[in-house]
């Protein structure tokens, strides 16, 4: 079970991590950073929050 929530977690941080630098290129540098940092920390809670704020 808790190899299933690794998983996860790794697939919703890099998820972020890709639309942030790739996909989003009018978002300052800062807010990339951000967005990175509490991917790599909160993946899943960040992936939720990231695609309800951003993803509008």
């Amino acid at each position: 079970m808790e190899s299933i929530f690794g998983i996860i977690a790794l697939i919703c941080a890099v998820w972020v991590i890709y639309d942030v630098w790739a996909v989003q290129k009018s978002m300052s540098a800062g807010k990339k950073v951000v967005w990175t940092i509490f991917a790599l920390i909160f993946s899943i809670i960040t992936a939720i929050v990231y695609y309800l704020v951003q993803k509008k």
